[in-house]
């Protein structure tokens, strides 16, 4: 029973872990020469930035989900037409969900680190290629 216990508390602060990770992350969203800004739209027009990574892999441009709350990654789904301001420079991309062979090469040569992985609770990673309009 004891050892019930503790497994459940180790479970509990760990989720408790992963939560404040990723509300501080999503509040703070830090940014760096390294992230971009993604606008998305929705039906109305409305707009939404997000901080992220971009991951160039050749000539291509991608960006990734990398955590639970995504709600960037879903209004792109919906209206693939984005922007993105990366070192001051705004340019209009088309989102495309990358899926097949293009996703397994990205999750393979672009892959996190465990340390992340733990940390962000083991979330599913999408991609989505950044085509210029």
């Amino acid at each position: 029973m004891r050892a019930l216990k503790i497994a459940a508390i180790v479970v509990l602060v760990y989720v408790a872990i992963v939560v404040v990770f990723e509300s501080l992350l999503g509040y703070v969203q830090p940014e760096s020469e390294s992230t971009i800004v993604i606008t998305t739209f929705d039906g109305d027009g409305n707009s939404q930035s997000r901080v992220v990574s971009p991951v160039e892999d050749g000539a291509r441009l991608y960006v990734s989900a990398n955590h639970r709350p995504r709600s960037w990654y879903d209004r792109a789904l919906a209206n693939p037409e984005v922007r993105v301001t990366a070192e001051g420079t705004t340019t209009d991309y088309v989102a495309v969900p990358v899926t097949g062979a293009e996703d397994e090469r990205l999750q393979r040569d672009h892959a996190h680190l465990v340390f992340f992985r733990i940390l962000t609770g083991f979330p599913p990673r999408y991609f989505l290629r950044l085509d210029p309009r």
